[in-house]
C-alpha cells in the first residue's frame, strides 16, 4: 500500500464500505419469503426488513452535512460503518422478527450517514480536474452491488443459513474501518457553526414519511390506502415547511441555495432519473427472465454480471473523460445509449434468445457507466467547496427518493398493465407479462429521453465554468 498514492487509498477505503452497504442491503430482497417461513411472519411485516432499511437511511441523510461539519468527516465515515457493522452483528443474532427490523434499522442509519460522507471525502482530497476517474472508480461499487446482490443473496440462502446475510458484511466492514483509521485524512472542522432543529424535523418527517409510503406501495391498492395517502400528503406538507424554513435561516440545515447553480441542478435531475432507469431495469429483468421464460434465479444473476462490469469500466473511463473534456460529450452518449438500449428491451417477443437480453443489458450498463457519476460529479463541480458535504448529503436524499419512486411507480404499472391485459385481451399469463414488462422498459427510455438535453445544458454550464476559471486564472499571473 506504500506505493499507492494516498488521496487513491482514500478511494479504496470509501468504496469499501459504500459496497458492503449496498451489497448487503441488495442481497436481502430475495430473502423476503425466507424471512417469512423463519419467523412465522406474513409479507407486510416481512417487508419492513427492506423497508426500514430505506427509511432509517433517508431519514439520516440530511444531517450528514451538518455533522461532518461539526465534528469532522472522518469521524463521521467510520461512526457510521461502525453502526452498519454492529446492526449487522447483533442482526445475525435476531430472535424475532421485531428484534431483526430494528437492527436493520441501526444499519441503515450507518449507511446514511456514510454514503453522502464517503464523496465529500473523496473531494477533499482530489482536485476538480481529477475528480471525475475518481468517482468513476468510486461509483463501480455502486453499480456492481445492487446487480450482483440479489444473486449472493440467493446463493447465500441455498447453501447456508439467513444469519451469513449479516454475518458476510463483518470482515469487509472491518477491513474498511480499520483503512479508514489509517489511511482517512482528518477534515477541518467548522467552528461556530448551529445546528438548525426546525429544519432537521421537518425534513426528517417529510422524508421519512415519503419513503415509508413508498416502501409499503408495490401494487395498485396500496394507492388507495387511507394511510398511504395520508403518509405521502403529510410528508409533501413537511417538505414544503422545510423549504420555507431553509430559505429564512442564516445556517440552514440543507442550503437550498446550491438549486440555483445550473450544472447542480442538471445534475440532480440526470441522477435522479439515472436512478428510475437502473432500478426499474433491475426490477423488470427478472421478472422477465424467471416469469417469461422460466430461468433460474442463478442464470438471471448472470445476465446482470456484464452488465455490472462494463458499467463499473465505463464510469472510470467516463470520469476521465470529464475531467478531459467537461461532462457535455460523455453525459449525453451515456443517455443516449441508456434510450436505445432500453427501447430495444421494449421490443422483446416470447422467442428472444437470451443471449440477446445480455447484449442489450450489457451496453446498457455502459450508457449508465457513461452518465451517472460523470453528471454527479460535474454537478458538485459546480457548487462552493464549502457546500460540498450538504450538497452530497442532498443528491443522496434525492437518490434515494427518486429510486423508491421508479420502483414503486415500474411494479405498480406492472401489475395493473398484466392484470388489464389478462382481463381484456384474454392473453396467457406469459404473454401478459411480456407485454406488460416491455411496455415498463418503453416508459423508462421515455424518462431518459426526457433527460438527454439537460446533459447538453450540463456541458454548457460547465464550459462556461471552465472559461470563467480560466480568466481568473490569467488575471491573476
Amino acid at each position: 500500500m506504500s506505493k499507492v498514492p494516498q488521496k487513491w487509498l482514500v478511494v479504496i477505503t470509501v468504496l469499501l464500505g459504500t459496497f458492503t452497504i449496498i451489497l448487503n442491503n441488495s442481497m436481502l430482497n430475495p430473502s423476503i419469503p425466507y424471512i417469512m417461513n423463519i419467523f412465522d411472519a406474513d409479507a407486510v411485516s416481512a417487508g419492513w426488513v427492506i423497508t426500514i432499511f430505506m427509511v432509517t437511511m433517508g431519514i439520516a441523510m440530511p444531517v450528514t452535512g451538518y455533522l461532518g461539519d461539526r465534528f469532522g468527516k472522518k469521524q463521521l465515515y467510520m461512526t457510521g460503518l461502525g453502526l452498519f457493522i454492529l446492526g449487522s452483528l447483533l442482526g445475525s443474532f435476531s430472535w424475532d422478527l421485531s428484534s431483526l427490523i430494528f437492527f436493520r434499522g441501526l444499519q441503515g442509519i450507518g449507511g446514511g450517514m456514510m454514503m453522502p460522507t464517503s464523496m465529500a471525502l473523496i473531494f477533499e482530497v482530489f482536485p476538480k480536474k481529477e475528480r471525475g476517474l475518481a468517482t468513476g472508480v468510486y461509483g463501480v461499487a455502486a453499480m456492481l452491488a445492487p446487480t450482483i446482490g440479489p444473486t449472493v443473496g440467493g446463493f447465500i440462502i441455498e447453501m447456508g443459513s439467513w444469519q451469513w446475510l449479516f454475518l458476510c458484511n463483518i470482515p469487509t466492514g472491518v477491513l474498511g474501518l480499520v483503512f479508514s483509521a489509517v489511511y482517512l485524512k482528518q477534515t477541518t472542522k467548522v467552528k461556530g457553526i448551529t445546528f438548525d432543529l426546525s429544519g432537521f424535523i421537518t425534513v426528517t418527517a417529510g422524508v421519512g414519511a415519503m419513503l415509508y409510503a413508498l416502501g409499503r406501495m408495490s401494487e395498485i391498492s396500496h394507492l388507495k390506502d387511507p394511510l398511504n395517502i395520508l403518509l405521502l400528503v403529510a410528508g409533501g406538507i413537511a417538505l414544503l415547511f422545510f423549504v420555507r424554513i431553509e430559505n429564512k435561516k442564516e445556517q440552514p440545515l440543507l442550503d437550498l441555495s446550491i438549486f440555483k447553480i445550473p450544472a447542480f441542478r442538471y445534475s440532480v435531475w440526470i441522477a435522479s432519473i439515472s436512478s428510475i432507469s437502473l432500478f426499474g431495469g433491475i426490477f423488470l429483468l427478472p421478472l422477465l427472465l424467471q416469469n417469461v421464460y422460466d430461468y433460474s434465479p442463478i442464470v438471471t444473476g448472470l445476465v446482470f454480471l456484464p452488465s455490472a462490469l462494463l458499467s463499473g469500466i465505463f464510469m472510470s473511463i467516463g470520469g476521465r473523460i470529464l475531467d478531459r473534456r467537461g461532462p457535455g460529450l460523455v453525459v449525453t452518449s451515456g443517455l443516449t445509449i441508456v434510450t436505445i438500449t432500453t427501447v430495444l428491451l421494449g421490443f422483446l417477443s416470447l422467442n428472444t434468445a437470451l443471449w440477446l437480453i445480455v447484449l442489450f443489458n450489457a451496453v446498457r450498463g455502459i450508457g449508465m457507466g457513461l452518465s451517472t457519476m460523470p453528471a454527479t460529479t460535474a454537478g458538485m463541480n459546480a457548487i462552493p467547496e464549502k457546500f460540498i458535504s450538504r450538497g452530497s448529503a442532498m443528491n443522496n436524499v434525492l437518490r434515494q427518493m427518486s429510486s423508491a419512486l421508479g420502483i414503486v411507480f415500474i411494479s405498480v404499472y406492472y401489475e395493473v398493465r398484466k392484470a388489464q391485459i389478462v382481463t381484456v385481451h384474454a392473453h396467457s399469463l406469459e404473454e401478459a407479462s411480456l407485454q406488460a414488462i416491455n411496455e415498463g422498459f418503453l416508459v423508462v427510455a421515455a424518462l431518459s429521453l426526457a433527460v438527454i438535453p439537460l446533459g447538453i445544458l450540463l456541458g454548457k454550464e460547465d464550459k462556461k465554468q471552465r472559461l470563467a476559471a480560466k480568466d481568473i486564472k490569467q488575471v491573476h499571473e
